[in-house]
């Protein structure tokens, strides 16, 4: 019986009283210590952490947040954890915050305004320490959101509502500027822009678009610049469009990865070769860019590097917050088979 209970002493988890009980100090120490809050020295601190090792004994996170009102963690919402791009940012977030010790509630808003300020709501119910977005619009109340988590910050996208708030950019405007120049210098004066539904980052994108024509010299035809919603029926209705009723454009220049697709796909059923009747390039190399006849000449964008710089910003650099303009990250043009010189009107 004896035998029995010793065991089950040893079983027993340490608790911070034995932790105290080792190291010769009191408890509120021991808490300091694990909390990072309050004055202790560092003899006292490694005294501490030695008795825990020795114990093996684990803060308890749940216990430490009903007391700091706080759940702990950051949240991370993004439009769609499937999509190639966002799943690399995602990716990014979560591998800086595993560095920092830290933990990731994701969602998806699915570009829903109003889904993205439920899931907003939610989040500080849960008294999180802070949230990276990549915002769908302002319907969230993004300020109280700061106020009460530690601070927001914005990966990919801006809310021109909320410039207080930090935000981690690809350089968009960069890309399709030299994009746009490439297209230009292969002779292309009919540039096709499949471009999304107004707004960041959509707008950065045609104004560069158009910025860049206009220095070339070259007009700005209306109707060759379409806009689409982020969706697949909507893009591949933007391309057909464009392609069936304009056939005398010799390149397009789509502003994501989901217009390219839906360009390529329009292509190949129209019968027109890439690129001896149409160039095709766009913003986003993603992973079947690559892997195109001929493969698509594509804007690289990191998303993994544009989460993981959020990550950093939200955890470790305070002094940066609601200060300056975006970190842009910037982005580099893949040159591949799919664009070639401008050759004689297509049929």
């Amino acid at each position: 019986m004896r035998n029995g209970r010793a065991r089950m002493a040893q079983r027993r988890t340490a608790t911070i009283k034995d932790v105290a009980a080792a190291a010769g100090v009191g408890i509120a120490t021991v808490s300091r210590v694990f909390s990072g809050t309050g004055s202790v020295s560092a003899a006292t601190r490694e005294r501490v952490r030695a008795a825990a090792r020795e114990l093996d004994y684990r803060p308890s996170a749940l216990g430490r947040g009903l007391k700091l009102r706080r759940s702990g963690g950051i949240g991370l919402i993004v439009p769609d954890v499937t999509d190639p791009f966002r799943a690399e940012l995602v990716a990014g977030v979560l591998a800086c915050a595993r560095s920092l010790g830290e933990h990731v509630i994701v969602d998806a808003a699915h570009g829903d305004p109003a889904r993205e300020a439920e899931i907003v709501e939610r989040l500080v119910g849960q008294r999180v320490d802070g949230v990276i977005a990549v915002p769908a619009g302002a319907e969230a109340d993004w300020r109280a959101a700061a106020r009460v988590c530690s601070s927001v910050v914005f990966a990919d996208r801006v809310l021109p509502e909320f410039p207080e708030i930090p935000a981690v950019l690809a350089d968009d405007a960069g890309g399709v500027r030299s994009l746009t120049e490439y297209l230009a210098g292969l002779g292309h004066r009919r540039i096709g822009f499949l471009g999304g539904a107004p707004g960041a980052p959509a707008g950065v994108r045609e104004r560069a678009f158009r910025d860049t024509l206009a220095q070339l010299g070259v007009p700005v035809e209306e109707d060759l610049v379409v806009a689409a919603r982020p969706a697949r029926d909507a893009a591949y209705a933007a391309a057909a469009g464009l392609l069936q009723r304009r056939t005398d454009v010799t390149a397009i220049l789509a502003a994501g990865h989901l217009l390219g697709e839906a360009a390529v796909l329009v292509a190949r059923e129209l019968d027109l070769r890439v690129p001896a009747d149409v160039s095709i390039a766009m913003v986003d190399d993603v992973a079947w860019a690559e892997l195109c006849d001929p493969p698509l000449t594509a804007v690289a964008r990191s998303g993994h590097d544009i989460g993981y710089r959020a990550c950093e910003l939200l955890l470790r650099e305070p002094a940066r917050r609601g200060r300056g303009e975006p970190v842009l990250l910037p982005t580099e043009l893949v040159v591949r088979g799919s664009c070639g010189p401008l050759r004689a009107a297509r049929r």
